[in-house]
């Protein structure tokens, strides 16, 4: 089968095809046959060696498909199944052993396609809108990055609970995205002054939450963007890690810094079920939409790595086998 793998670490141009041995499910695992595999910033971070991984690997981790092959002991799905998972690295390449406790059922409203778009971006959504801070109505939410993929479920989700949502983007392309979402306001980054408009826009208040996957370059206009008692949510590092800084400075307005990664909110089964069915709830309502912006075929990986690291994508980007 065919599969894409690093040695080393770098840019898009480590990421080789290889032909590859189609694996075996051992006990308490299930054989994938991918259908579509999601292309995440993660990945980018595995690629680069910002996250260390043990080499040479496999890379990737969201796919969806169907059950080929189960190993002894499995009773939670059955040949023929439609399945996805993520958090399990190799998920770049035409089949996969995935441990069964940590794949869910793709209910039939949902396409294997929008699963595997979805699960990563979308339960990062869902734990950071339900659990990690709990947007409720008449809050005011800043979200970055709103024309990607997490971006645009964040955008909708926060919607569907109530919030004003104020949207940054760095092109009018992408404004008109996020405004197509519903975001009350946007912003463009690449010539307003977030931090200003933030406070236009608020009356002077401050935001409850910032949702920040930018990282570095959008740090400083976060922290300011912030109300008192304010929550900073920093998942991403899009354009590097966010500078060192001393707690002292969160005090001025009493702020709170989190910076979470979604496998400590999905670290049981009951949890990753709670976290999926929440998801695919909300998907197969109508409330969030899954934008598949681009596809690439697997062969292609470093292509799909070039077009998103180069922000050349919107919405969600699957490989597909």
């Amino acid at each position: 089968m065919l599969a894409i793998q690093i040695s080393r670490t770098g840019g898009p141009e480590v990421l080789e095809a290889v032909e590859a041995e189609v694996p075996s499910p051992a006990a308490g695992q299930i054989l994938v046959r991918h259908a579509a595999v999601g292309l995440n910033y993660i990945d980018t971070y595995h690629r680069s060696g910002l996250y260390p991984l043990k080499l040479p690997s496999g890379i990737g981790l969201e796919a969806a498909g169907t059950v080929e092959a189960l190993g002894d002991g499995v009773t939670r799905f059955k040949v023929g199944d439609r399945v996805a998972y993520n958090g399990t690295m190799g998920a770049y390449a035409e089949a996969a052993v995935v441990p069964a406790d940590r794949a869910v059922k793709v209910p039939d409203g949902v396409s294997l396609e929008t699963a595997a778009a979805a699960m990563l971006k979308g339960m990062t959504a869902e734990f950071l809108v339900r659990r990690c801070f709990h947007v409720k109505h008449g809050d005011a939410v800043l979200i970055h990055a709103a024309a990607g993929g997490v971006g645009q479920i964040l955008v909708q989700w926060c919607k569907a609970l109530g919030a004003t949502v104020i949207a940054t983007v760095g092109s009018e392309t992408k404004a008109a995205i996020a405004r197509d979402l519903g975001a009350d306001h946007v912003i463009d980054y690449s010539h307003e002054d977030v931090a200003a408009k933030v406070a236009e826009l608020t009356g002077g208040q401050g935001v409850a939450v910032v949702y920040d996957g930018v990282g570095k370059d959008t740090w400083a206009a976060s922290l300011k963007s912030l109300a008192r008692r304010g929550v900073m949510v920093t998942f991403g590092n899009a354009s590097g890690p966010v500078p060192a800084f001393a707690p002292l400075e969160l005090s001025a307005k009493s702020l709170f810094v989190t910076r979470p990664k979604l496998f400590d909110y999905i670290a049981t089964t009951e949890e990753l079920d709670e976290s999926a069915q929440a998801l695919f709830a909300v998907i197969g309502s109508g409330a969030v939409k899954i934008d598949i912006g681009q596809t690439f075929p697997l062969a292609e990986a470093r292509a799909a790595h070039e077009a998103l690291e180069g922000r050349r994508t919107t919405g969600a980007t699957v490989l597909i086998p």
